[in-house]
């Protein structure tokens, strides 16, 4: 580890950036008897030492060289600055034991030591722990900079002010009620929120340091070179404060214009017998200067005491606007100037703990087939309607609801049930809007939700008012829905289901199990569907009917279908080997599966990797499936028999399949669905459409199974009927591979090889 101090050694570098050295030592000269301005550099980052060292040592700042003194930790700092003394600046890292240990010492200088003089300046290489501008009020924090803005010009700059500034307060230690002024003023000012406050404040605290009364202007120009067309005001008190106009736009007044103008292009206050113009320089160019007059001329002790002010303030000045900025920033849209969905949420949250809750209501305002219009006009023209959008639900609702725009072509409406009415809102979307001389015609869609009826915090009024409005958009395009409870609690309840299947395929929860299909004829086994099943961690097992559909709404299907595809080739190959070599095996196909553009690719995969013979292998599909796209759907079972897998229809007799739309299919197999197995014992004509797909499958050449055969009789009709083929809970319940097995080995097939 280096020595804890440094002396100077002359080092010629004319580069401006900070070049770290990679095992290059930095050392100096042995110490002058001279006056030096100690610096103190606390970093755990040795390197860090050497390159701040290598910058400044051979610099004089005014007129006195540096010496340095060296910390590796704050716990080390803090056991130095027990007996070192005259420390001018501290040069400190953020993040060293911990991510805040500089913060810690600083608060540790300021309040166990009692060091105020001493100049502090943050650095850090992670942005990310930027003090909190709390942070900067309560420990006196001089400065911060990343340790990447830090080239050697830039280190020299800071660290020249900050000396610089010691150098005043020291020499002003003589008028200890001036310096508290400054520091009592400085930390009111930064309990103040907002611009405008502080600089009020700025112009108050000035006349507290003189004794005088707040006669003055402050103003904050845009940055720019040379002098300012105009000048916003921020503040004004006495007689520059209008009474009847409050503050003023731009700054009116010709001499303290041409005062704060030559200020700002000198970059330094400039005091005169009756007033004085006070420069606040900015980090990132952005200047404020104030304008205040004076009773009486002002003694150098005064001067130098506005001149420490004004440098403590204008970090602050600063700092107050971009959190303003970011204020704006975070909680309001920069397009249409509308509060944006996190101020929404703030409001709704006092809404509903508000007297206004009980009437209130929020309305989503979906633009419907928005993209469009932004797609083939151009995003220019798309913001531009949607700030039109925005004028109007402000211009035409009224003042007293809350618009806001919570992101895309979305906006919302709250307030007052009455005002809040779904007819005038649409309404509103009757005439066209006028656009760079184009009149386009919007619709929308609205999700709304009645304050009143919901328990939970605004967020959660937020996501209500959105499952209405998804709601609104299957229904009907440019109408409106109502949320309800029974609405949260299905979707929560869709959520939460989709969670734990994703975490349960993870967890290898869901298994394949095997249902044999029988020849009802020979009563022997002629293959076998492939059924998904789940069985949670306590025991009990959720029901297809239940996790299927969120499995195709997540998107989950695609690798769970995989999983059972490829599971089902395996078995099968497994019971060829087992001498079951007659036996098919039948896998059901999701819609959202079928139509992935990937699945054809994974059957091939499936059917590769696991060697099973593509004819021994169906795919069932759903009859309302089979009917939707036709045309597309006829390409893709193309496409799939190719592969040489064979094609069933699933649940045949639900839905409403032309005939002739069968013949062009090219399917291989229909299966009668278990609710008109079930009853063809019921009465005189229970058997009609059983026998009516039975006699379609032999009209079309199509094998027929019956799923769902629970008793003796409805097999006997069944196979009365034609039927050459069924499944249920008489012959077999769906099992595991080794239960199947067994069952095989007790009901051997029509033929083995």
């Amino acid at each position: 580890m280096s020595h804890a101090s440094t002396p100077l050694k002359h080092v010629k570098d004319d580069h401006d950036d900070l070049v770290f050295l990679d095992e290059q030592a930095v050392t100096g000269a042995a110490s002058t008897d001279w006056a030096v301005w100690r610096v103190m550099i606390v970093d755990d980052d040795e390197d860090v030492h050497a390159t701040t060292t290598f910058a400044l040592g051979n610099l004089d700042m005014q007129g006195r060289p540096l010496e340095f003194v060296h910390a590796y930790s704050a716990a080390q700092a803090r056991e130095m600055l027990r007996h070192e003394s005259d420390i001018a600046v501290i040069l400190l890292d953020v993040v060293m034991e911990h991510d805040d240990a500089g913060l810690h010492l600083v608060r540790h200088i300021r309040e166990t030591l009692k060091l105020s003089d001493v100049r502090i300046i943050l650095r850090t290489g992670q942005p990310g722990y930027a003090p909190e501008i709390d942070a900067i009020r309560d420990f006196d924090i001089n400065d911060y900079k990343t340790k990447s803005e830090l080239t050697r010009i830039k280190l020299y700059t800071t660290v020249t002010a900050a000396i610089r500034s010691y150098q005043q307060i020291r020499a002003l230690n003589c008028n200890r009620r001036g310096l508290d002024q400054i520091v009592r003023a400085s930390t009111e000012l930064m309990a103040l929120h907002g611009v405008k406050n502080f600089a009020s404040g700025v112009l108050t605290q000035v006349a507290d340091i003189l004794d005088g009364k707040a006669d003055g202007v402050l103003c904050a120009p845009e940055p720019q070179g040379g002098r300012a067309r105009q000048l916003p005001v921020i503040a004004c008190a006495g007689s520059f404060y209008r009474l009847n106009d409050g503050v003023l736009a731009s700054l009116d007044d010709p001499r303290a214009f041409d005062a704060i103008s030559r200020t700002l292009v000198q970059r330094a206050s400039i005091f005169e017998r009756d007033s004085a113009t006070l420069y606040f320089g900015g980090k990132s160019g952005r200047d404020f200067a104030a304008f205040v007059l004076l009773d009486r001329p002002l003694g150098d002790i005064e001067k130098r005491l506005l001149d420490v002010f004004c440098s403590n303030v204008a970090v602050g000045l600063e700092n107050v606007e971009l959190v303003s900025h970011l204020h704006n920033t975070a909680f309001y849209d920069q397009l249409s100037k509308l509060p944006n969905r996190t101020r929404l949420v703030e409001i709704l949250d006092a809404t509903l703990h508000g007297p206004g809750r009980d009437t209130a209501t929020l309305s989503l305002v979906d633009l419907d087939h928005f993209a469009e219009t932004n797609e083939t006009l151009g995003h220019q023209f798309g913001d531009l309607l949607l700030v039109a959008v925005a004028t109007r639900l402000q211009s035409r609702l009224g003042r007293h609801l809350t618009v806001a725009r919570i992101g895309g072509d979305i906006f919302s409406v709250l307030g007052d049930a009455d005002a809040v009415n779904p007819e005038a809102i649409l309404a509103l979307f009757q005439a066209p809007f006028s656009i760079d001389g184009q009149d386009v015609q919007l619709s929308a869609t609205l999700g709304l939700v009645r304050l009143a009826e919901h328990d939970g915090s605004g967020a959660d009024a937020l996501k209500d008012a959105d499952i209405a409005l998804k709601r609104a958009k299957m229904q009907q395009r440019a109408g409106h829905f109502y949320f309800s409870r029974s609405m949260g609690v299905e979707i929560r309840e869709r959520v939460r289901m989709m969670h734990a299947l994703r975490t349960g395929f993870a967890k290898g929860e869901l298994f394949v199990v095997y249902q044999p299909q029988i020849d009802l004829n020979t009563r022997q086994p002629v293959g076998a569907e492939a059924l998904l099943r789940w069985q949670v961690s306590d025991g009990s097992f959720i029901s297809p009917v239940r996790f299927i559909p969120i499995a195709e709404y997540s998107g989950l299907i695609i690798e769970i279908g995989d999983f059972v595809l490829r599971c089902a080739c395996k078995e099968l190959v497994r019971l060829r080997a087992a001498g079951h070599c007659a036996l098919t095996m039948s896998v059901n196909v999701s819609q959202v599966q079928f139509r992935h553009p990937f699945f054809l690719a994974m059957l091939r995969s499936a059917l590769e990797d696991s060697g099973a013979p593509p004819e021994y292998i169906e795919l069932e599909i759903t009859e309302s499936m089979a009917m939707e796209e036709p045309d597309q759907l006829i390409q893709m079972l193309a496409e799939v028999k190719r592969t040489g897998v064979s094609i069933a229809i699933d649940d045949f007799g639900t839905g409403f399949s032309s005939l002739s739309y069968l013949q062009r299919l090219q399917i291989d197999r229909l299966k009668i669905d278990r609710a008109f197995v079930s009853e063809i014992t019921g009465s005189a004509r229970g058997s009609s459409i059983a026998e009516m797909v039975i006699q379609l499958g032999r009209n079309l050449g199509l094998s027929v199974v019956a799923e769902g055969v629970e008793d003796e009789r409805q097999a006997q009709i069944l196979q009365a009927l034609g039927c050459p083929m069924a499944q249920g809970f008489l012959f077999a319940q769906p099992m595991s591979p080794p239960a199947l097995y067994d069952w095989l080995r007790e009901h051997p097939q029509v033929r083995t090889a």
